[in-house]
């Protein structure tokens, strides 16, 4: 059985109600789908290094075989996987192939800008972290648009596939 470890943030502005990010695994509470088995680390504080390290615990606690870090991108349209993470001149590749994780995927994208917040921040740190202690564990930061009903069957299905092909 696989077993995955899924991140979600709190929301950080005043209007913000939730974050699409925790409104998407939210959804998989409760569910369950053959040969996948998760850990949900839900609502990290926006704060890259006390949510880093919460991550990073949580990578050396549970022992994953793969992680989905996942963040809100209020004006993007589609679920996007982001090819690496920069911090200053340093930049960290995903340890996936993106272009073999999407294909079947109709409503995901790659995105070649992490935002440089606090999204960026933590998977530049889980990738190093996974760099320095030579894991080689498929780790991917996939950014949610805000879910509406017009998007969210196709949010959730394609995040489903995700899980399926990490």
């Amino acid at each position: 059985m696989k077993r995955l470890l899924l991140t979600s943030f709190q929301t950080w502005l005043p209007h913000q109600v939730s974050n699409a990010s925790d409104d998407l695994l939210a959804m998989l509470v409760g569910r369950h789908f053959e040969g996948i088995e998760w850990v949900l680390l839900r609502q990290l504080p926006v704060e890259t290094t006390t949510a880093s390290e919460m991550a990073i615990a949580a990578i050396q606690d549970y022992n994953p075989d793969g992680i989905i870090c996942c963040g809100m991108a209020e004006t993007r349209y589609w679920l996007t996987v982001e090819s690496h993470a920069k911090k200053g001149k340093h930049q960290l590749p995903t340890t996936v192939n993106l272009q073999e994780l999407i294909a079947s995927l109709s409503f995901t994208r790659i995105s070649h800008d992490a935002g440089k917040f606090v999204c960026e921040g933590v998977y530049f740190e889980v990738l190093k972290h996974l760099q320095e202690h030579r894991l080689s564990l498929p780790c991917v930061f996939v950014h949610v648009p805000v879910i509406t009903t017009h998007n969210q069957h196709k949010l959730y299905t394609d995040f489903i596939k995700l899980l399926h092909a990490i």
